[in-house]
């Protein structure tokens, strides 16, 4: 778990990511390897990431707005169609198993990976205002994915954010800052979960893994701060191609992921 932490808290600050991607696989290897119920050890997994995003993109979230890289109108205005998204997403985490949205989110994130390798980064932020229909639609679909994986959200956001005008850097710190709601009622809807269906699984209260917990957080927290200041030395147009080709190994990944089921 140590080991694992540090490039979670990396990854989260560079991209805006939660680190759900990384730790969620991470923690199932773990929690399964330790006879965890095999009924529950996926769930664990996920309830888990979540709780270790929150403080994790709260660190990312404010090194990112020393450097002016977060707009907090479009976490706003954008944020609450995306919690209504992981509300429902929570719900059918619960309930149903999620290979057919595995695949769905590989060929997503496919897309959303060559859209970055192949836009140019602009020479300044003309930012369109986004429309309210897209707003509610695509927040909830973001937030209706992000549930049942365990992540912040941040691989569509960025993209989203990126169609919309934003520089990479805003995209990346304000995608950080919708990550902390979607965690936030991530964890919590995994918690009340995990009580309803009397899991009573060992050291943990739901579905959230209490000295997982307690291992990430000081080391994600301290390299979530790294990864957010290294981004902003970073040439944009280098940053775009670097999360387009991470998102394209992440989706290959979970495509193989998809076949081993």
């Amino acid at each position: 778990m140590a080991i694992t932490a540090v490039p979670v808290g990396f990854v989260a600050g560079l991209f805006g990511i939660g680190g759900g991607l990384i730790t969620v696989p991470f923690l199932y290897y773990i929690f399964n390897t330790l006879g965890v119920d095999p009924q529950y050890v996926m769930h664990l997994a996920v309830g888990t990431s979540f709780a270790i995003i929150i403080p994790t993109s709260t660190v990312s979230v404010l090194t990112h707005h020393k450097f002016k890289a977060v707009d907090f109108n479009i976490v706003k205005s954008y944020g609450i169609y995306v919690i209504s998204g992981v509300v429902f997403g929570t719900i059918f985490a619960a309930t149903l198993k999620t290979k057919s949205l595995i695949l769905f989110f590989s060929i997503m994130i496919f897309f959303l990976g060559f859209y970055l390798l192949l836009i140019k980064e602009k020479e300044r932020d003309i930012v369109v205002n986004i429309k309210l229909y897209l707003k509610i639609i695509l927040g909830f679909i973001v937030g209706f994915i992000s549930a049942p994986m365990g992540i912040g959200g941040a691989i569509m956001n960025v993209p989203i954010l990126k169609f919309f005008g934003y520089s990479i850097n805003k995209a990346i710190g304000s995608a950080a800052a919708i990550g902390f709601l979607i965690a936030l009622f991530g964890a919590a809807g995994f918690l009340i979960s995990g009580n309803y269906l009397n899991t009573n699984l060992p050291l943990s209260i739901g579905f959230l893994n209490i000295p997982a917990f307690l291992i990430f957080i000081p080391i994600t927290t301290f390299m979530a701060r790294i990864g957010a200041k290294t981004v902003h030395s970073i040439d944009k147009n280098k940053i775009s191609k670097i999360f387009g080709f991470f998102l394209l190994i992440v989706a290959t990944n979970f495509l193989i992921e998809y076949f081993q089921i």
